[in-house]
């Protein structure tokens, strides 16, 4: 045989057979042979099992009236298996009563075909699921093809939010960090980490476990880096003043939560609506510095009036500044910023939020040491 007419076989769909009187398979097996390869099965058992060890099987005719296991379960147990589900099966009877074709399409049969056989309908229903199927299959890859194609963009258009939102961060916290742009960087990621630690110590508390989802999380996780983008709004003169400020200059500086909420609200505008992300990158912009006890700023609200993004950044952003080198003070140790952390508890810090950070604090230290700034080498963070 040559390589076309192998090739011309290979194409030809696969039919079983199902019947326990063998002049019946023997005549169907001769008029299918010459357009397809047939396999047979005289019971409903060696049907399945060839069914279930056939990927290559197109077609099913299926004898209604077999002794033991008859054509109808049968077809609900093919139809009932993952792997045989989607094989058509037209069921074969010499019983033409009309509730007889509606229990046969009923348990997932695609036709029925009285006997004696007519061929030329035969070969016409044959024909039809056959090319049915082949659509089906074609439908299929291209969905499969195009869910691809949609998942690849997808994870293309979420690294370039990803990338600009860094960017954003990245250019708000330099332009006022005294210490150049690798360091503003590193604080974009350790609050990132701070903020995810947080919330997942913090999803089976009963008080944050309907907020607390796992897309909220990945969404709070990359809000984050935005808490202090109102900075850019900051004059120079205060922004990159070398020491602490006095208090006119520190009120200006307190404006920057404002100018955060109002730079998200104008994308928000843009876009003619908002969502889960920009709704906590807006939160935690307006409230971070926001104090439990209503001390804080720019709006003083206490308690759970704070939004839980703010204060979970609250708790990020303090412990960051405590271990980070300021011109007006040293990096404080890890041990050292537990303590002061510890004593804004019901005061600074929402008590649950910051036991939460207790319970992870040796996580803290390790996020702090990965993302170490480089002015800060010899700060103790274990």
């Amino acid at each position: 045989m040559t390589l076309a007419l192998r090739d011309k076989a290979a194409d030809k769909p696969t039919i079983l057979i199902v019947d326990d009187t063998p002049d019946n398979i023997m005549l169907l097996s001769r008029l299918l042979k010459d357009k397809y390869h047939t396999k047979v099965a005289t019971n409903g058992s060696t049907a399945l099992q060839i069914a279930g060890s056939s990927p290559d099987l197109d077609l099913i005719l299926l004898d209604v009236m077999m002794p033991g296991m008859d054509g109808y379960e049968t077809c609900r147990q093919l139809k009932a298996n993952p792997a045989t589900a989607d094989i058509p099966v037209i069921f074969l009877t010499a019983k033409n009563q009309v509730e007889d074709e509606a229990m046969g399409l009923s348990v997932g049969a695609v036709d029925y075909l009285g006997k004696p056989i007519s061929p030329p309908i035969l070969f016409a229903r044959v024909a039809t699921h056959l090319s049915l199927r082949a659509a089906r299959r074609v439908l299929e890859n291209q969905n499969q093809v195009l869910e691809r194609m949609v998942q690849q963009r997808t994870a293309q258009l979420t690294m370039m939010q990803e990338a600009i939102i860094m960017a954003m961060a990245w250019m708000a916290e330099t332009r006022g960090s005294e210490r150049g742009n690798e360091s503003g960087g590193k604080h974009l990621r350790r609050v990132q980490q701070y903020v995810r630690t947080l919330a997942l110590q913090l999803r089976g508390h009963p008080r944050f476990a309907d907020k607390l989802t796992d897309e909220n999380i990945d969404l709070l996780y990359q809000s984050a880096p935005l808490h202090d983008i109102g900075k850019v709004a900051i004059p120079d003169r205060i922004l990159l003043k070398p020491g602490k400020l006095d208090p006119e200059e520190f009120e200006i500086m307190k404006l920057h939560a404002a100018y955060g909420r109002d730079t998200i609200m104008l994308v928000e505008e843009h876009i003619g609506g908002s969502n889960s992300f920009l709704m906590f990158a807006r939160e935690i912009a307006h409230s971070h510095q926001e104090k439990w006890d209503g001390t804080g700023y720019p709006e003083k609200l206490s308690g759970e009036d704070i939004p839980l993004s703010a204060r979970l950044m609250a708790v990020a952003d303090v412990y960051d500044a405590l271990i980070s080198r300021r011109v007006y003070k040293p990096a404080f140790s890890h041990e050292q910023a537990l303590e002061v952390m510890r004593q804004g508890r019901g005061t600074h810090f929402d008590p649950d939020v910051l036991d939460a950070f207790f319970a992870v604090e040796g996580e803290f230290a390790r996020i702090a040491a990965t993302w170490r700034d480089a002015e800060d080498e010899e700060t103790t963070f274990a």
